[in-house]
């Protein structure tokens, strides 16, 4: 689990700071297998490949088991078992990009067209631009749902109650709160590509932070946006260092979700 959210964080850290460089500078806004690619230029580049790539596939493990076992205690009901589905998609997903930093470790492409490939792949199935559309919907709603995470702070219940956690609360809201957006834009792209049957038009973290700069003031947003991918890649580190895990964890221990509670108590008295 920490190994998982500590390669998420180098990943989110790399594309974040390259996307910012695009907005200050100008230059393409790079995907996160795209951004990747750029450390293999770099000493020990392909050894921190190999690392990132067993930590994304760590992550898809950790997921996978946390839904299996119901660990976050989301429970069986029709809620419960939705959020543990999207922990199951949640983890396949990274366990991909894990293995495409693993094809870049070995020398592979950048991956840019991974979601045009799969967008193609879909659409040529019976039904497909029904199930691409589906697809689109389904991410659209995963980044409401982390716009929500974030505004409504419910990430405090699984994070450790200490001077860090407390000092970094703002920079995690926001990095939610930007990785929803991104991850919307990504469905309505996905969206978009079903509706009219062009492949081309789907495409993963890059072409959304393209879209965020086609529009008025799209280096300002996109600048913006990158330090959200930025503060979400803190927020992914914190994970690492004082994620607990809900049904494993002391009953007695403090989380940022029960210091929350406190003090409305006592505002309340």
């Amino acid at each position: 689990m920490r190994l998982g959210y500590a390669a998420r964080g180098i990943t989110y850290a790399i594309t974040g700071s390259l996307a910012l460089t695009a907005a200050l500078w100008s230059g393409n806004a790079e995907g996160t297998t795209g951004a990747l690619a750029t450390l293999r230029a770099a000493p020990w580049g392909t050894a921190l490949l190999w690392v990132i790539a067993a930590g994304l596939i760590c992550y898809c493990l950790w997921r996978l088991i946390c839904a299996a076992y119901d660990l976050e205690d989301e429970g069986t009901d029709a809620k419960g078992l939705v959020a543990r589905a999207g922990q199951t998609i949640t983890g396949l997903l990274h366990a991909g990009i894990g293995l495409s930093v693993a094809g870049l470790a070995m020398g592979g492409g950048s991956g840019g067209s991974g979601a045009q490939d799969w967008t193609q792949r879909l659409m040529s199935l019976p039904y497909g631009k029904a199930v691409v559309i589906a697809v689109g919907l389904i991410t659209i709603a995963a980044g409401i749902y982390y716009a929500h995470k974030g505004l409504s702070e419910k990430y405090k219940s699984a994070l450790r109650l200490t001077p860090t956690t407390q000092k970094l609360n703002p920079v995690m809201k926001f990095g939610f709160v930007a990785q929803g957006v991104v991850i919307g834009i990504i469905g309505a792209l996905i969206v978009l590509a079903g509706w009219t049957a062009d492949a081309s038009e789907a495409g993963g973290v890059g072409a959304a932070l393209e879209q965020l700069r086609s529009v008025a003031y799209g280096r300002i947003l996109l600048g913006v946006t990158a330090l959200g991918l930025i503060a979400f890649a803190v927020e992914n580190f914190v994970e690492a260092a004082y994620r607990i895990v809900p049904r494993c964890a002391d009953p007695d221990i403090k989380t940022l979700a029960t210091r929350a509670k406190d003090k409305a108590r006592e505002a309340a008295a």
